[in-house]
């Protein structure tokens, strides 16, 4: 229990030489770094000229949301004798972009496969998503819905 603070340092690397002095003139380009840990190469989405090889907000989102589930989903399958051995999610997100150029995610799919060890346990493998969602800080924190659609196993 208690409050649990987060840091991240954004460094916009895209000055080509003019910064911002034209929409055209300057890559998105930029670098999340965070103490201790490898940096995270960023862009924009391709689509508001950015970097394909590199990551955007709107796929870290999703990444983030999913991760959650998984890491609540694994903790529940310890705690309530399910025993997983893997876990792979293919998670979608749709955005809707408005006419001023501004947008906003309209929701979040997250399409788990569990594998289990034992037959007997795909009830309640398949049950603690539901729990695994109500629990996900990342989910509780946004304003649109994260769904699942969750496959189990063996």
């Amino acid at each position: 229990m208690g409050t649990h603070h987060y840091e991240a340092d954004v460094v916009w690397t895209g000055n080509t030489g003019s910064g911002t002095s034209g929409y055209n003139s300057y890559e998105r380009a930029h670098e999340v770094r965070i103490e201790g840990k490898e940096t995270i190469l960023g862009s924009s989405d391709p689509s508001f000229r950015g970097d394909r090889s590199r990551y955007n907000p709107e796929e870290l989102l999703v990444a983030s949301l999913s991760q959650c589930h998984m890491l609540w989903y694994l903790h529940l399958a310890s705690t309530n004798g399910v025993v997983v051995t893997g876990y792979r999610d293919h998670a979608t997100g749709t955005m809707a972009e408005h006419p001023d150029g501004s947008g906003r995610f309209t929701e979040v799919l997250l399409n788990p496969v569990v594998t289990v060890a034992d037959p007997a346990t795909k009830e309640t493998a398949q049950a603690l998503h539901e729990k695994a969602h109500s629990l996900c800080f990342i989910a509780a924190s946004v304003n649109f819905p994260v769904r699942h659609e969750p496959t189990v196993e063996f």
